[in-house]
Protein backbone atom coordinates (compact mmCIF):
# COMPACT_ATOMS: atom_id res chain seq x y z
CA UNK A 1 0.00 0.00 0.00
CA UNK A 2 1.27 3.46 -0.81
CA UNK A 3 2.03 5.68 2.13
CA UNK A 4 0.43 8.67 0.43
CA UNK A 5 -3.23 8.44 -0.49
CA UNK A 6 -5.48 10.96 -2.16
CA UNK A 7 -8.89 11.90 -0.79
CA UNK A 8 -11.69 12.02 -3.33
CA UNK A 9 -14.46 14.51 -2.44
CA UNK A 10 -17.95 13.06 -2.58
CA UNK A 11 -18.80 15.92 -4.93
CA UNK A 12 -16.48 14.44 -7.56
CA UNK A 13 -18.71 11.42 -8.13
CA UNK A 14 -21.83 13.59 -7.93
CA UNK A 15 -20.40 15.89 -10.57
CA UNK A 16 -19.72 12.96 -12.88
CA UNK A 17 -23.28 11.77 -12.47
CA UNK A 18 -24.55 15.23 -13.39
CA UNK A 19 -22.53 14.87 -16.59
CA UNK A 20 -24.23 11.55 -17.28
CA UNK A 21 -21.20 9.44 -16.37
CA UNK A 22 -21.81 6.64 -13.88
CA UNK A 23 -19.04 6.09 -11.31
CA UNK A 24 -18.97 2.35 -12.04
CA UNK A 25 -18.22 3.16 -15.69
CA UNK A 26 -15.17 5.10 -14.51
CA UNK A 27 -14.03 2.15 -12.41
CA UNK A 28 -14.43 -0.26 -15.33
CA UNK A 29 -12.64 2.06 -17.75
CA UNK A 30 -9.79 2.44 -15.26
CA UNK A 31 -9.73 -1.34 -14.66
CA UNK A 32 -10.17 -0.78 -10.94
CA UNK A 33 -12.47 -2.62 -8.50
CA UNK A 34 -15.99 -1.21 -8.33
CA UNK A 35 -15.69 -0.46 -4.61
CA UNK A 36 -13.07 2.22 -5.43
CA UNK A 37 -15.88 4.78 -5.68
CA UNK A 38 -16.85 4.25 -2.03
CA UNK A 39 -13.35 4.64 -0.61
CA UNK A 40 -12.57 7.98 1.06
CA UNK A 41 -8.97 7.90 -0.19
CA UNK A 42 -7.10 5.94 -2.87
CA UNK A 43 -3.53 5.27 -3.92
CA UNK A 44 -1.97 7.97 -6.08
CA UNK A 45 -1.67 5.66 -9.09
CA UNK A 46 -5.34 4.73 -8.79
CA UNK A 47 -6.25 8.40 -8.46
CA UNK A 48 -4.49 9.13 -11.75
CA UNK A 49 -6.23 6.18 -13.42
CA UNK A 50 -9.63 7.53 -12.36
CA UNK A 51 -8.93 10.90 -13.97
CA UNK A 52 -7.59 9.30 -17.15
CA UNK A 53 -10.65 7.08 -17.37
CA UNK A 54 -12.94 10.10 -17.06
CA UNK A 55 -11.10 11.87 -19.87
CA UNK A 56 -11.24 8.77 -22.07
CA UNK A 57 -14.98 8.39 -21.57
CA UNK A 58 -15.60 12.04 -22.54
CA UNK A 59 -13.36 11.64 -25.57
CA UNK A 60 -11.52 14.98 -25.49
CA UNK A 61 -9.30 16.32 -22.71
CA UNK A 62 -10.35 19.95 -23.07
CA UNK A 63 -14.06 19.17 -23.07
CA UNK A 64 -13.62 16.92 -20.02
CA UNK A 65 -11.83 19.75 -18.22
CA UNK A 66 -14.48 22.35 -18.95
CA UNK A 67 -17.41 20.10 -18.14
CA UNK A 68 -16.07 19.09 -14.74
CA UNK A 69 -14.73 22.53 -13.77
CA UNK A 70 -18.11 24.15 -14.31
CA UNK A 71 -20.52 21.42 -13.16
CA UNK A 72 -19.57 21.47 -9.48
CA UNK A 73 -22.10 23.17 -7.22
CA UNK A 74 -20.38 25.22 -4.53
CA UNK A 75 -22.39 23.30 -1.92
CA UNK A 76 -20.43 20.19 -2.98
CA UNK A 77 -17.04 21.81 -2.29
CA UNK A 78 -14.93 20.09 0.39
CA UNK A 79 -13.93 22.24 3.42
CA UNK A 80 -10.61 23.26 1.85
CA UNK A 81 -12.42 24.68 -1.19
CA UNK A 82 -15.21 26.23 0.87
CA UNK A 83 -12.60 28.22 2.79
CA UNK A 84 -11.46 29.73 -0.51
CA UNK A 85 -14.93 30.37 -1.96
CA UNK A 86 -15.96 32.32 1.14
CA UNK A 87 -12.70 34.32 1.33
CA UNK A 88 -12.60 38.12 1.51
CA UNK A 89 -11.35 38.67 -2.05
CA UNK A 90 -9.71 36.82 -4.96
CA UNK A 91 -6.19 37.24 -3.57
CA UNK A 92 -7.26 35.90 -0.19
CA UNK A 93 -8.96 32.96 -1.92
CA UNK A 94 -5.89 32.06 -3.97
CA UNK A 95 -3.56 32.32 -0.99
CA UNK A 96 -5.86 30.08 1.02
CA UNK A 97 -5.97 27.64 -1.88
CA UNK A 98 -2.16 27.49 -2.07
CA UNK A 99 -1.99 26.98 1.69
CA UNK A 100 -4.63 24.29 2.04
CA UNK A 101 -3.63 22.54 -1.20
CA UNK A 102 -0.92 20.96 0.93
CA UNK A 103 -3.70 18.87 2.45
CA UNK A 104 -4.89 17.81 -1.02
CA UNK A 105 -2.06 16.32 -3.11
CA UNK A 106 -0.85 15.41 -5.70
CA UNK A 107 0.21 18.92 -6.70
CA UNK A 108 1.01 22.19 -4.96
CA UNK A 109 0.54 25.79 -6.09
CA UNK A 110 3.19 28.49 -6.35
CA UNK A 111 1.82 32.01 -6.60
CA UNK A 112 3.88 35.04 -7.59
CA UNK A 113 2.88 38.64 -8.32
CA UNK A 114 4.93 40.81 -10.64
CA UNK A 115 3.82 44.05 -12.28
CA UNK A 116 0.38 43.53 -13.76
CA UNK A 117 0.57 39.75 -13.57
CA UNK A 118 -0.20 37.08 -11.02
CA UNK A 119 1.23 33.71 -12.05
CA UNK A 120 0.10 30.43 -10.52
CA UNK A 121 2.30 27.44 -11.33
CA UNK A 122 1.56 23.83 -10.50
CA UNK A 123 4.28 22.08 -8.56
CA UNK A 124 3.88 18.31 -8.91
CA UNK A 125 4.95 16.05 -6.06
CA UNK A 126 5.29 13.09 -8.40
CA UNK A 127 8.73 14.21 -9.47
CA UNK A 128 8.89 13.02 -13.05
CA UNK A 129 5.69 11.05 -13.53
CA UNK A 130 3.32 13.34 -15.42
CA UNK A 131 -0.14 13.82 -14.02
CA UNK A 132 -3.06 13.19 -16.39
CA UNK A 133 -3.62 16.30 -18.55
CA UNK A 134 -7.29 16.40 -17.53
CA UNK A 135 -6.32 16.71 -13.86
CA UNK A 136 -3.82 19.48 -14.55
CA UNK A 137 -6.29 21.36 -16.73
CA UNK A 138 -9.17 21.00 -14.28
CA UNK A 139 -6.99 22.34 -11.45
CA UNK A 140 -6.11 25.51 -13.39
CA UNK A 141 -9.65 25.94 -14.71
CA UNK A 142 -11.01 25.67 -11.17
CA UNK A 143 -8.76 28.52 -10.03
CA UNK A 144 -10.32 30.83 -12.62
CA UNK A 145 -13.79 29.42 -11.96
CA UNK A 146 -13.27 30.23 -8.27
CA UNK A 147 -12.59 33.86 -9.10
CA UNK A 148 -15.60 34.09 -11.39
CA UNK A 149 -17.98 32.57 -8.87
CA UNK A 150 -16.60 34.52 -5.93
CA UNK A 151 -16.61 37.93 -7.61
CA UNK A 152 -19.63 37.33 -9.81
CA UNK A 153 -17.60 38.76 -12.71
CA UNK A 154 -16.62 37.13 -16.05
CA UNK A 155 -12.90 37.26 -15.31
CA UNK A 156 -10.37 36.40 -18.02
CA UNK A 157 -6.87 35.01 -17.72
CA UNK A 158 -3.84 36.71 -19.29
CA UNK A 159 -2.37 33.43 -20.49
CA UNK A 160 -2.44 29.71 -19.83
CA UNK A 161 0.40 27.23 -20.40
CA UNK A 162 0.25 23.45 -20.35
CA UNK A 163 3.20 21.08 -20.61
CA UNK A 164 1.11 18.35 -22.27
CA UNK A 165 -1.36 18.10 -25.11
CA UNK A 166 -4.82 19.21 -23.99
CA UNK A 167 -7.16 18.30 -26.85
CA UNK A 168 -9.45 21.06 -28.18
CA UNK A 169 -7.31 24.10 -27.41
CA UNK A 170 -9.85 26.46 -29.01
CA UNK A 171 -12.46 25.37 -26.47
CA UNK A 172 -9.99 26.11 -23.68
CA UNK A 173 -9.21 29.53 -25.13
CA UNK A 174 -12.91 30.36 -25.22
CA UNK A 175 -13.23 29.41 -21.56
CA UNK A 176 -10.08 31.10 -20.27
CA UNK A 177 -10.54 34.14 -22.53
CA UNK A 178 -6.92 34.16 -23.65
CA UNK A 179 -4.31 32.28 -25.64
CA UNK A 180 -3.58 28.74 -24.46
CA UNK A 181 -0.16 27.25 -25.21
CA UNK A 182 0.81 23.60 -24.94
CA UNK A 183 4.20 21.89 -24.85
CA UNK A 184 5.57 24.47 -22.39
CA UNK A 185 8.11 23.75 -19.64
CA UNK A 186 5.51 24.13 -16.87
CA UNK A 187 1.77 24.33 -16.21
CA UNK A 188 0.80 27.94 -15.45
CA UNK A 189 -2.22 30.19 -15.16
CA UNK A 190 -1.47 33.92 -15.41
CA UNK A 191 -4.13 36.30 -14.13
CA UNK A 192 -4.53 40.07 -14.19
CA UNK A 193 -3.13 41.29 -10.89
CA UNK A 194 -5.80 43.99 -10.66
CA UNK A 195 -8.45 41.25 -10.42
CA UNK A 196 -6.98 39.98 -7.16
CA UNK A 197 -8.38 42.92 -5.21
CA UNK A 198 -11.93 42.23 -6.35
CA UNK A 199 -14.12 41.42 -3.32
CA UNK A 200 -15.96 38.14 -3.13
CA UNK A 201 -19.73 38.46 -2.95
CA UNK A 202 -19.62 35.02 -1.30
CA UNK A 203 -17.49 36.32 1.60
CA UNK A 204 -18.65 34.70 4.83
CA UNK A 205 -16.74 35.88 7.89
CA UNK A 206 -18.62 33.65 10.34
CA UNK A 207 -18.05 30.47 8.31
CA UNK A 208 -14.34 31.26 7.91
CA UNK A 209 -14.01 31.69 11.67
CA UNK A 210 -15.25 28.11 12.01
CA UNK A 211 -13.33 26.53 9.09
CA UNK A 212 -9.96 28.29 9.42
CA UNK A 213 -8.92 26.94 12.88
CA UNK A 214 -9.93 23.40 11.87
CA UNK A 215 -7.99 23.53 8.61
CA UNK A 216 -4.99 25.17 10.27
CA UNK A 217 -4.83 22.37 12.85
CA UNK A 218 -5.01 19.78 10.09
CA UNK A 219 -2.21 21.61 8.28
CA UNK A 220 -0.04 21.68 11.40
CA UNK A 221 -0.54 17.93 11.87
CA UNK A 222 0.29 17.33 8.21
CA UNK A 223 3.48 19.39 8.41
CA UNK A 224 4.58 17.68 11.61
CA UNK A 225 4.91 14.42 9.68
CA UNK A 226 8.31 15.19 8.23
CA UNK A 227 9.66 13.37 5.19
CA UNK A 228 12.25 11.76 7.49
CA UNK A 229 9.49 10.29 9.65
CA UNK A 230 7.69 9.00 6.58
CA UNK A 231 10.87 7.32 5.30
CA UNK A 232 11.48 5.69 8.67
CA UNK A 233 7.92 4.34 8.76
CA UNK A 234 8.50 2.76 5.35
CA UNK A 235 11.82 1.29 6.49
CA UNK A 236 10.39 -0.12 9.71
CA UNK A 237 7.95 -2.30 7.84
CA UNK A 238 10.37 -3.22 5.06
CA UNK A 239 13.70 -3.98 6.71
CA UNK A 240 13.42 -7.76 6.58
CA UNK A 241 15.40 -9.13 3.68
CA UNK A 242 17.67 -6.14 3.24
CA UNK A 243 15.34 -3.15 3.59
CA UNK A 244 14.71 -0.60 0.87
CA UNK A 245 17.00 1.48 -1.26
CA UNK A 246 16.22 5.15 -1.82
CA UNK A 247 14.63 4.46 -5.21
CA UNK A 248 12.02 2.18 -3.69
CA UNK A 249 11.32 4.64 -0.86
CA UNK A 250 10.98 7.54 -3.31
CA UNK A 251 8.59 5.53 -5.45
CA UNK A 252 6.44 4.68 -2.45
CA UNK A 253 6.33 8.34 -1.39
CA UNK A 254 5.46 9.42 -4.92
CA UNK A 255 8.55 11.60 -5.50
CA UNK A 256 11.73 11.35 -7.54
CA UNK A 257 15.04 10.14 -6.05
CA UNK A 258 16.47 13.64 -6.39
CA UNK A 259 13.46 15.26 -4.70
CA UNK A 260 13.64 12.83 -1.78
CA UNK A 261 17.38 13.41 -1.38
CA UNK A 262 16.85 17.19 -1.43
CA UNK A 263 14.05 17.10 1.13
CA UNK A 264 16.06 14.85 3.45
CA UNK A 265 19.04 17.21 3.13
CA UNK A 266 16.75 20.11 4.05
CA UNK A 267 15.89 18.21 7.23
CA UNK A 268 19.57 17.63 7.97
CA UNK A 269 19.78 13.93 7.25
CA UNK A 270 20.32 11.35 4.51
CA UNK A 271 18.63 8.11 3.52
CA UNK A 272 21.66 6.13 4.74
CA UNK A 273 21.50 7.80 8.16
CA UNK A 274 17.78 7.08 8.46
CA UNK A 275 18.35 3.44 7.52
CA UNK A 276 21.02 3.16 10.23
CA UNK A 277 18.81 4.88 12.83
CA UNK A 278 15.85 2.64 11.99
CA UNK A 279 17.94 -0.51 12.24
CA UNK A 280 19.39 0.64 15.56
CA UNK A 281 15.97 1.45 17.01
CA UNK A 282 14.43 -1.79 15.78
CA UNK A 283 17.38 -3.81 17.05
CA UNK A 284 16.87 -2.47 20.58
CA UNK A 285 13.16 -3.18 20.38
CA UNK A 286 13.64 -6.75 19.15
CA UNK A 287 16.44 -7.54 21.62
CA UNK A 288 14.13 -6.48 24.43
CA UNK A 289 12.00 -9.46 23.47
CA UNK A 290 13.72 -12.57 24.92
CA UNK A 291 11.72 -14.86 22.64
CA UNK A 292 13.70 -13.69 19.60
CA UNK A 293 17.17 -15.16 19.18
CA UNK A 294 20.05 -12.97 17.98
CA UNK A 295 20.15 -14.46 14.50
CA UNK A 296 16.44 -13.76 14.05
CA UNK A 297 16.90 -10.15 15.18
CA UNK A 298 19.67 -9.72 12.62
CA UNK A 299 17.37 -10.99 9.87
CA UNK A 300 14.45 -8.82 10.97
CA UNK A 301 16.47 -5.63 10.61
CA UNK A 302 17.86 -6.53 7.22
CA UNK A 303 21.23 -8.18 7.85
CA UNK A 304 21.98 -11.32 5.87
CA UNK A 305 24.54 -12.61 8.36
CA UNK A 306 24.88 -12.37 12.11
CA UNK A 307 28.49 -11.09 12.03
CA UNK A 308 27.48 -7.94 10.11
CA UNK A 309 24.80 -7.28 12.71
CA UNK A 310 27.29 -7.76 15.55
CA UNK A 311 29.72 -5.25 14.03
CA UNK A 312 26.97 -2.70 13.48
CA UNK A 313 25.57 -3.12 16.99
CA UNK A 314 29.00 -2.62 18.55
CA UNK A 315 29.23 0.72 16.72
CA UNK A 316 25.80 1.74 18.00
CA UNK A 317 25.97 0.59 21.61
CA UNK A 318 29.64 -0.23 22.29
CA UNK A 319 28.57 -3.72 23.30
CA UNK A 320 27.50 -7.04 21.82
CA UNK A 321 23.79 -7.76 21.29
CA UNK A 322 23.84 -10.60 23.83
CA UNK A 323 25.53 -8.49 26.53
CA UNK A 324 23.14 -5.59 25.84
CA UNK A 325 20.16 -7.94 26.16
CA UNK A 326 21.43 -9.37 29.45
CA UNK A 327 21.92 -5.87 30.87
CA UNK A 328 18.47 -4.85 29.70
CA UNK A 329 16.83 -7.90 31.29
CA UNK A 330 18.63 -7.22 34.61
CA UNK A 331 17.65 -3.56 34.58
CA UNK A 332 14.02 -4.37 33.79
CA UNK A 333 13.89 -6.97 36.57
CA UNK A 334 15.39 -4.48 39.05
CA UNK A 335 12.82 -1.86 38.14
CA UNK A 336 9.92 -4.26 38.56
CA UNK A 337 11.13 -5.36 41.97
CA UNK A 338 11.31 -1.82 43.40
Amino acid sequence: MKSDRISIPAGFWTGLQQLGIAPHDIARQAQLPLHIMTEPAVEIDHYFKIWKAYSELVGDTAIAILQLATVFETAQYPPTALATYHARNYRDALNRMALYKQLCPPEGLRISEDGERCTIELDSIRGGQLEPPVLVGTTLAFLLELGRRGTGQPLRAQSVEFSQSMGDVKALETYFGCRVRTGTPADRLTLYRSDLDRPFTSYNKELLEILTPILDRSLDEHRSRSISEKVKRILRRSLTGGGLDIRAAASELGVSNRTLQRRLTDEGTTFKQLLTQTRHEQAREYLANPELDIQEVAFLIGYEDQNSFYRAFRLWEGDTPSHWRSAYVRATAAESST
